[in-house]
């Protein structure tokens, strides 16, 4: 393990045991006996985090931990309490601090916290390159073109992106929903804080709540320290809740609480804790359909609803496809270091009669294969998929003739699966998108079917 620690702390005994275990593991160390002093050597040179003990004579750690964030806002900090100051504890917790240690200190502890404070820190450094990338580049693939419902999303997106309000986004699979919260995320003044997406749909319903709001230690079979969750790893950030309309009836309940009362409470926790996030979600699904059948709540769906953006189907923007290929193959000539001039006529007439089932990102797979598979200077029919080629080719009618004694749906959805699952490497969440499926039916599907990979 890699990464410096400024260690604060007035007792001589203390700051001697932490700096023998902390430079075992890896890391570099400074350890200070008071406040003042660790401000002279944040002065001199920056720290990855700060251990720090709350209470010291002259500036208290929270006082220090108040400077430093505001002179590093980003600046990890990591609070040591006795017993009977757990209130104050959590009260830097609110005020900034990544989490707390009860003295006296258990070495596992110690090591698993600040293991999941260097993992935060590295989550926020790459959340940084990537902000700077994008503000670099400034346009996001899946918004080229200039189709009328292409345009209205950018107008949303920068319209709403300034303020804090939730927002709902609708689109199948593919369609670049992430792509639109991050650009959302980016044009905010939340754009330096954390943005994490989780998709709702591939993590099991048991988990699902320790994934967002964290977990005690010894909360569950298992939970061998505390966790904390997205929601409070995001603070100041945003959320992106993919697939929202997978998330079971339990768990809207207390997505509706967290929206409501701003705070979350971890599993087996007896704290509220306060979170400022902005939440943006997504769904292929109909949700005020669902509603009705009483598979969404009614009233989570309308705190979600605020703003709606609606990402139409690739197979509806016309000569938008033309437009991201060729910014596809400008990405993937550059990046695999191969010259081609374009995509030859046939070709391109191909990509526009073909329906896209996967959207934009089938789109970019496609392209990228084009241009792994060129032999010319051109992407030619032939190196566009099987699939891509036969589709255009059959010029909309079926690719078979139904035989004399009729065809069992059931045999021919099992076909499609197979095919789909083998193209995808057995992978159900790349198999799902080729099926315009959700992760959760496809998984329902092949346990129906008895669809398994051979061995």
């Amino acid at each position: 393990m890699t990464g410096s620690i400024l260690i604060i702390d007035d007792e001589k005994g203390q700051r001697d045991i932490l700096t023998a275990i902390l430079g075992k593991e890896g890391y570099r160390v400074l350890a200070v006996p008071g406040a003042r002093e660790a401000l002279e050597a944040l002065e001199q040179a920056e720290f990855d985090l700060l251990l720090t003990d709350l209470k010291m004579q002259g500036i208290s750690g929270m006082e220090l931990m108040e400077r430093s964030l505001i002179a590093n806002p980003s600046q990890c900090v990591v609070m040591m309490t006795a017993h009977g100051t757990i209130d104050s504890a959590v009260e830097a917790m609110k005020k900034g601090a990544f989490d707390y240690l009860e003295k006296p200190l258990e070495r596992d502890d110690l090591i698993l916290t600040l293991q999941r404070a260097f993992a935060h820190i590295m989550l926020l450094k790459e959340n940084k390159v990537l902000h700077r990338k994008l503000a670099e580049t400034r346009q996001l693939p899946n918004m080229l073109g200039e189709h009328p419902k292409m345009m209205e999303v950018v107008r949303m997106v920068n319209k709403i992106a300034p303020t804090s309000t939730t927002v709902l986004i609708y689109g199948a699979s593919g369609t670049g929903k992430e792509l639109v919260a991050r650009a959302i995320h980016d044009g905010s003044p939340r754009k330096d804080k954390a943005f994490f997406a989780i998709n709702c749909a591939a993590i099991p319903d048991s988990l699902i709540e320790s994934e967002l709001f964290g977990h005690e230690k010894g909360s569950f079979t298992g939970a061998g320290s505390r966790e904390i969750g997205i929601f409070e790893a995001a603070e100041g950030g945003t959320v992106f809740l993919d697939e929202i309309g997978e998330m079971n009836p339990a768990m809207q309940a207390k997505l509706l609480r967290t929206i409501q009362e701003k705070e979350i409470r971890r599993v087996g926790g007896k704290l509220n804790i306060p979170v400022d996030v902005r939440i943006i979600s997504a769904t292929n699904k109909d949700l005020e359909q669902e509603t009705k059948r009483g598979t969404f709540r009614e009233d989570l769906f309308y705190r979600l609803n605020v703003i709606r953006i609606t990402l139409p189907p690739l197979r509806e923007r016309g000569h938008d496809i033309i437009t991201l290929a060729n910014f596809f193959l400008k990405k993937y000539s550059a990046s695999c270091g191969i010259t081609l001039k374009g995509i030859s006529k046939p070709a391109l007439k191909i990509l526009l009669e073909y329906s896209w089932p996967g959207n934009v990102r089938q789109l970019e797979s496609v392209i990228e294969r084009g241009v792994l598979m060129a032999e010319s200077d051109y992407i030619q029919p032939e190196d566009l998929p099987a699939e891509v080629h036969y589709e255009a080719t059959m010029s909309g009618s079926l690719p078979f003739e139904f035989p004399a004694q009729g065809i069992s749906i059931d045999e021919l959805e099992r076909s499609l699966i197979t095919k789909a699952m083998q193209r995808a490497d057995w992978v159900i969440s790349k198999a799902a998108p080729l099926l315009g499926m959700s992760y959760k039916t496809l998984q329902y599907r092949l346990e129906k079917f008895g669809i398994g990979k051979p061995e």
